[in-house]
């Protein structure tokens, strides 16, 4: 799930959201989404808030792992993601039913707020005790999803939770400037800013962990300064829209020395790309044990993006000189064509001073016997974490010197940063969904018509949960269970990882109503 990408826009640009035909009438969409929305609000949330899917019977539920009944999801696309929907919704149609929806979800956001304002993955209404049993059983067992193996007491960047709560937060309060969600607004602002480094990068997670960390002998890569997951980019969407709506000047430092990170973490030619994170002294870092220590290609490609949205916002020309050096980077090494993955022409990770591919294997069985290694053989490489990358990186070349031709004050004419009175939020904000870590969404394209006729009695769209995954019954051992679990995205039956069902069963998936339900807010427009 994706925002409208406002850094890249540089400005509040209106959405454009492609109409299909129309055959239903209005009335019917409106009847359709209503019935979709209260079967959501009434049945399908957790005080207020969703997980990613469940089955018919709400016997099991997940996000991006099995949650417990008294959890809410987060990470996109869950609570917050919502939460945009309802308001979407409520623009689209003028129904205070969508308003009050979405303060529902803001409610249940601001019950599982951290004291230091940011959020975890998930809320657990079951309390303290709770989240320590899944923790100790469900997330402990998860093999390749390192980073839910241990709780840490602390808020997360990553995955863009954290930001997509306080963004919704902040397009809440500025509907109707309600008093009661000032507080959890300025706490997440508060929060944000706190948690920047003096050199303008943001950690993974903050405050720093209660706990002793452990992670399979790594050094704490949570504190490190993370670009994975556009987590900087995130965070400077957010304080932009806020500068836009507030005027309130104290967050046009963080938003300056935020941008300026991407500068200076840039590595020298002929090497001029980025890793994923960053020790604070800017010594690029791995992160999870099949994240090594590298240059990578495709978070090069996306700070490459962040430079340009920057130049448009800025008119900076520092934002676009080492563009050349970093798109040259690239092309010198794509991969050969007989290591051409389904059109992924790119390693994922290079080794820092040799440009040496890095691909990255796993064996074992399980989280407790299996481990994670690198070398340089292309074969049999991870299944759940790509060693090859697709980037269109003619296509970014292309933008660039486009870019380069602009005139700087041209370039950032229309930035909400060089603004001169306040500006509001775009009314809508879901325009596209991606699958992100949610493989259960129906994305596929839909019509109105067939969406009114689809929709089950019960008011739900059947949806094949293509994941699933083990139920967790007990630890997994140091014994080696037969199999070859080196490209599977779950291992033996105690790896509680998710994983692609061979036969997958029908069910509720929070994404495709989210899909569905823009289609219905475009089509209403044109229907009559």
């Amino acid at each position: 799930m994706r925002l409208k990408a406002l850094v890249r826009a540089g400005a509040a640009i209106a959405v454009v959201m492609t109409t299909p035909a129309v055959a239903a009438t209005r009335a019917q969409i409106l009847t359709t989404m209503k019935r979709a929305s209260e079967f959501m609000v009434d049945k399908a949330s957790i005080h207020g808030g969703y997980v990613w899917s469940m089955l018919p019977d709400m016997s099991r539920r997940w996000g991006e792992m099995e949650a417990y009944p008294t959890m809410i999801w987060v990470q996109p696309p869950g609570t917050g993601t919502m939460g945009h929907l309802f308001l979407d919704a409520y623009h689209a149609t003028g129904d205070d039913y969508y308003y009050q929806a979405a303060t529902k979800a803001a409610d249940a956001l601001a019950e599982g707020q951290l004291p230091s304002g940011g959020w975890h993955y998930f809320i657990d209404f079951g309390g303290p005790a709770s989240t320590a049993k899944w923790y100790a059983t469900i997330g402990k067992n998860a093999w390749r999803l390192e980073e839910f193996q241990h709780y840490w007491g602390n808020a997360t960047f990553d995955d863009a939770g954290t930001s997509e709560a306080m963004q919704f937060l902040l397009r809440l309060y500025v509907e109707k400037h309600d008093a009661k969600y000032l507080p959890p607004l300025q706490k997440a602002l508060n929060f944000v800013l706190k948690s920047q480094y003096p050199n303008g990068g943001w950690p993974q997670r903050y405050p720093a962990t209660k706990f002793p960390y452990i992670d399979h002998g790594k050094p704490d890569y949570t504190s490190f300064i993370t670009f994975n997951d556009d987590v900087a980019g995130e965070n400077i969407r957010f304080l932009i829209q806020y500068y836009q709506v507030t005027g309130d000047t104290r967050v046009l430092d963080p938003i300056r020395r935020a941008m300026d990170i991407y500068v200076k973490t840039q590595q020298p030619a002929p090497q001029a790309g980025w890793g994923l994170q960053y020790t604070v002294d800017l010594k690029p870092s791995g992160a999870r044990t099949y994240e090594p220590t590298a240059i990578v290609t495709h978070t090069t490609y996306a700070n490459i993006e962040q430079l340009l949205s920057f130049y448009r916002l800025t008119g900076d020309p520092k934002f676009l000189a080492g563009v050349p050096a970093a798109l040259d980077w690239l092309d010198s090494v794509k991969s050969p064509p007989e290591l051409d993955k389904d059109g992924k022409t790119y390693p994922t990770f290079l080794e820092i001073g040799t440009n040496k591919p890095m691909y990255v294997h796993r064996r074992g069985s399980n989280v407790v016997n299996g481990e994670y290694y690198v070398d340089g053989n292309p074969a049999n490489t991870l299944g759940h974490y790509s060693s090859f990358r697709h980037l269109d990186v003619p296509k970014l070349r292309r933008e660039y010197e486009e870019l380069k031709a602009t005139p700087p004050e041209v370039a950032s004419k229309d930035s909400p940063l060089k603004a001169t009175g306040r500006r509001p939020l775009d009314r809508y904000y879901l325009t596209d969904m991606g699958a992100g870590s949610d493989r259960n969404a129906d994305l596929a394209a839909n019509s109105p018509d067939a969406l009114v006729e689809t929709l089950n009695a019960a008011g739900w769209w059947p949806t094949e949960l293509k994941m699933t995954s083990h139920l967790y019954t007990h630890d997994g051992s140091k014994k080696v269970v037969s199999g070859d679990y080196s490209t599977t995205r779950v291992g033996d039956e105690t790896d509680t990882s998710p994983y692609l069902d061979p036969k997958p069963v029908v069910g509720i998936s929070t994404g495709t109503y989210i899909a569905h339900m823009e289609t219905l807010i475009a089509a209403l427009g044109d229907a009559k």
